[in-house]
């Protein structure tokens, strides 16, 4: 029987879920979700061409020892993405080529870390989603117990095991597992408004037709009055 620290299954975003909303950036889903649930901007795509989509992996470790990510390797199904929590720890990397080779060999959907990575000309030549806090040519110890499959925080944002998570250019978000199909409709409207209004600039009208509303709610321009 496993350790209670780790907990081999859970309920996950189902795939069909996944793959609509992968289909919208990050920044998309963060405004419909009201604006939360983006991790801390210290964790960024290791080359801006990576992005990821997929149900959460957790994985919580103590700062320098990637004992539980090694044992993650051995639960982790295809297209899960690994979500560790690392304390934001950039003394030494927690993977490297080996193990994100192994992690693209199972197919995994990619990895988001609170820690450093190493290796990175080999990992972008993978061409598999990594975002981490950078790179550190130090490597980690692999003794200390740790726990798979509990909610971490990551990056500031709270992560359940199985939550949606996707990342691009522009960070990584989360959005709970229960609540992401909701927001499929928001963000599809959300689209179409900005491409709309981003078609509107283009023909020469850029005022933003909120803006004096918001000055005077803001006091700084008093009512009738405009810039």
């Amino acid at each position: 029987m496993a350790h209670p620290d780790i907990i081999k299954d859970f309920p996950r975003v189902p795939a069909d879920i996944v793959a609509k909303a992968a289909q919208f950036q990050p920044a998309i889903l963060c405004d419909v979700a009201g604006r939360r649930g983006a991790l801390h901007g210290r964790i960024q795509a290791l080359r801006p061409h990576m992005k990821l989509a997929g149900p959460a992996f957790t994985i919580e470790v103590r700062p320098g020892d990637n004992l539980m990510i090694h044992a993650a390797l051995a639960l982790a199904r295809p297209g899960d993405v690994l979500v560790i929590d690392g304390k934001a720890d950039q003394t030494c990397a927690l993977m490297g080529a080996i193990m994100m080779t192994a992690a693209k060999q199972l197919q995994l959907g990619g990895v988001v870390m609170d820690a450093a990575v190493r290796d990175s000309l080999e990992l972008e030549e993978l061409d598999f989603p990594v975002f981490s806090v950078g790179t550190n040519p130090n490597g980690p110890t692999k003794n200390v117990p740790g726990r798979i499959g509990h909610p971490v925080s990551c990056g500031g944002v709270t992560v359940h095991p199985g939550d949606f998570v996707c990342a691009d250019a522009d960070g990584v978000m989360v959005v709970e597992r229960n609540k992401i199909e909701s927001l499929l409709a928001l963000a599809e409207h959300k689209v179409a408004a900005e491409a709309k209004r981003i078609a509107q600039i283009k023909q020469g009208n850029v005022a933003a037709s909120w803006l004096n509303d918001s000055l005077i709610s803001a006091g700084m321009l008093k009512a009738g009055e405009g810039l």
